[in-house]
């Protein structure tokens, strides 16, 4: 059985959000004071996880979890998980996004549990603009993070960035040429409306046509074929064999070809990340339901999936649920 929508898109990529907490407050995903977080009691326990991620991977056909949040090293015992996800057979890939500022001291002991890469996030190379961007110094801490990933094994690293417009916008070639020297794989990504705040306006958000512009003005890039169902647009630089990835979310939407599905850390499943819709299989889990029970209903979450998420569309609605909440 696998989990296929009306249009004929199957879904083999799970994120999973382990936790709605996070530790910074960057400008574009939520107010300096945080939002209310979910009441502990509602935030699957580990043998909640493992059990649901193993219907997905033994009975759905899924292939690929990450585990995101929120901030999932947040997730007390976090590699004691990894460890009993990369148990379940089929072993699927396992990768983490993540804000980097634990990675410093505990890289190793997730790569030992089984974790395959990681995703940091990091949006400007300079420090005093990441305190302007999260509301935290903690620039040199996600610095620490990524060499610690690198030298772990979780390979390859991968850093994912947000420009806005009047903030970061001028730092795309300046990104890459930083991650280009440390041998990381870098991903510019679409700010997206998915703030808690609501105030998202597309006239903040710099294009990838515009990232795009301005990376060619200093770099010699070759469009790259093959991208099937992933995300990121991605362009040898220079020749390879080093690239970089351009996802355009908002302009360009990939939804077509998508083949994810989220799981909440409360344990609902989000066929879209723009759906205003979820299933419930936290109260099932928790009232008794057969893995063939959960499975089926998982099934009939994902088949209703909308052939695109409709930004731009005179009726778009967004999420109620911010990207802390949704899990990317």
């Amino acid at each position: 059985m696998q989990l296929i929508d009306t249009f004929g898109r199957v879904a083999t990529d799970l994120r999973v959000s382990l936790t709605d907490r996070c530790t910074l407050r960057c400008t574009y995903c939520m107010p300096a004071e945080g939002v209310p977080w979910l009441p502990g009691a509602d935030v699957l326990s580990d043998d909640e996880v493992v059990r649901l991620v193993g219907i997905a991977v033994d009975r759905l056909g899924v292939t690929e979890v990450r585990l995101t949040g929120g901030e999932p090293t947040l997730r007390p015992r976090l590699p004691e998980l990894v460890g009993r996800l990369a148990g379940l057979r089929p072993r699927p890939e396992l990768s983490l996004t993540t804000n980097g500022l634990s990675l410093a001291r505990t890289a190793g002991a997730l790569r030992a549990a089984g974790l395959d890469r990681v995703n940091v996030s990091l949006d400007t190379v300079d420090p005093e603009r990441f305190v302007a961007i999260t509301r935290r110094d903690r620039w040199h801490d996600v610095v620490a993070g990524l060499a610690a990933a690198e030298a772990a094994g979780l390979l390859p690293v991968k850093v994912n960035a947000v420009l806005t417009r009047g903030v970061n916008e001028d730092e795309a070639p300046t990104l890459l040429r930083w991650c280009l020297e440390r041998g990381y794989e870098l991903r510019f990504i679409e700010q997206m409306p998915l703030d808690a705040q609501h105030g998202w306006q597309r006239s903040t958000m710099v294009t990838a046509a515009e990232i795009l512009a301005a990376l060619h003005a200093e770099f010699q890039l070759t469009p790259l074929g093959g991208r099937g169902s992933a995300p990121a647009e991605l362009f040898a630089v220079d020749g390879g064999p080093a690239r970089v990835g351009v996802i355009g979310s908002v302009t360009a939407p990939f939804c077509a070809a998508c083949d994810r599905v989220r799981l909440t850390a409360d344990g609902h499943v989000r066929n879209c990340l723009f759906a205003r819709e979820e299933s419930d299989l936290r109260t099932p889990l928790r009232s008794g339901a057969s893995d063939d029970e959960i499975a089926e209903r998982w099934r009939k979450a994902v088949w209703g999936k909308r052939p695109g998420h409709g930004i731009g569309e005179p009726n778009f609605q967004q999420p109620d649920r911010p990207m802390s909440a949704i899990g990317g």
